[in-house]
């Protein structure tokens, strides 16, 4: 197999790579990125280019399949740039697929395209994807749901897979999540659990996280395999307040959601931290996950906790642990 990935030198594309080191099925990866990176796969061969703006239709010539990753989080002032990559990229990917002879393609969704929905109970991956509409990243993952359900209508010749994971952690990528979330205000010194007293109890913050590697050998279980559809990828337990308080060490306090979306709201606006309310309304919002079909579909099982992955991702804000590829933004952020 000879295969392509946008946003190779990520998150989660470092943990692809990382799960295809020893899968003989793969001859060849052409890595898609604005940045060629120093990586230790000999079958990687970059090719750059902007997903917004560069000819697609070369780099995929003789792919027998993709993995799209590319996605941008920042600036999230600019919603116009954010677009498009995200959803115009997208857009511009699917089309050179389509002039491609690609037979299958395992998409990055998310669990921020799903429409609200319970926090007592888990979903499947049946639950409608229309977004959190104060949510650009679920706007924006919600687009692209639109775009692959016309795609797989006219093309049912190309297999296609939806991941849709929970959060997703790993200590290699604490600084850029830092860099995308929290800004350079927090010392990465102080993100000590012992240093954590409280966290927030507010209702409906439950939410789910998974291992960046976990998700890494999901997308290589689907590229190898002959799975369609979506997939749905989360570590237990879940993480409310309560876990989140044992996990810390810290104590759970009551507060109303929107004391906290209001604390967000003015820290971005002051442009003390880079993450926009949106946020804290997709974390209340979004619905818990049934992970069944991975584990029985995929035959994959996380190795790592939820609570694992989310100490260990402190644990690397803390270290300043940081991924082996270039940065792609090197001016302010928010």
């Amino acid at each position: 197999m000879r295969m392509a990935i946008t946003g190779a030198t990520g998150n989660v594309g470092t943990s692809l790579l990382a799960a295809l080191a020893g899968e003989t099925a793969v001859e060849e990866i052409v890595a898609i990125a604005r940045r060629p990176a120093e990586l230790p796969d000999p079958r990687v061969r970059f090719h750059v280019a902007d997903i917004s703006r560069d000819d697609l239709t070369e780099p995929l010539r003789g792919v027998d399949a993709v993995v799209h990753l590319a996605w941008l989080i920042q600036p999230s002032r600019d919603e116009a740039t954010l677009h498009a990559t995200n959803v115009e990229g997208s857009r511009r990917l699917l089309d050179a697929i389509a002039r491609s002879d690609v037979r299958a393609l395992v998409y990055a969704s998310s669990v921020g395209a799903y429409s609200p929905g319970p926090k007592d109970r888990r979903v499947d991956e049946s639950w409608p994807t229309d977004g959190i509409s104060s949510s650009f990243y679920a706007r924006h993952k919600a687009a692209v749901e639109r775009l692959l359900d016309a795609f797989e209508r006219d093309r049912p010749q190309v297999r296609v897979v939806r991941m849709r994971p929970g959060l997703i952690f790993k200590r290699d990528a604490a600084t850029g999540i830092r860099k995308l979330f929290i800004g350079p205000l927090l010392p990465p010194a102080a993100v000590r659990r012992e240093l954590i007293p409280i966290v927030p109890d507010v209702p409906r913050l439950r939410f789910q996280a998974v291992h960046s590697l976990d998700v890494g050998d999901a997308y290589r279980r689907a590229l190898v395999g002959d799975a369609r559809g979506a997939f749905n990828l989360a570590a237990d337990p879940v993480l409310d307040p309560q876990v989140l308080g044992e996990t810390l060490g810290a104590r759970p306090v009551p507060m109303r959601a929107g004391l906290l979306r209001s604390a967000a709201d003015l820290s971005w606006r002051m442009r003390l931290q880079p993450t926009p309310a949106g946020w804290v309304d997709l974390a209340l919002a979004v619905p818990l996950l049934d992970a069944s079909r991975a584990r029985s579909e995929l035959g994959w099982t996380p190795r790592f906790s939820s609570t694992e992955a989310l100490t260990e991702l402190l644990d690397g804000i803390r270290e300043r642990a940081d991924l082996p590829t270039p940065p792609l933004h090197d001016g302010p952020i928010g």
